[in-house]
């Protein structure tokens, strides 16, 4: 039986939003994936923002 292809999943880039709006030189973003079929919508996750030094709600820009 031959592969499924990965078009399901698509790479997204998330972007912190407190960083953005505090005027801070940078930013912080990450690079995942997610399952298009499971999460249609936009994709919100906590993740550590080195700059600021604590844990941020990162969204999905892409």
């Amino acid at each position: 039986m031959a592969k499924k292809s990965k078009a399901i999943r698509a790479q997204v880039i998330l972007e912190c939003t407190e960083h953005k709006d505090s005027g801070m030189p940078g930013t912080s973003r990450y690079v995942t994936t997610k399952n298009r079929r499971n999460t249609p919508g936009r994709l919100e996750l906590k993740k550590y923002n080195p700059i600021l030094k604590r844990y941020t709600i990162h969204k999905e820009i892409k």
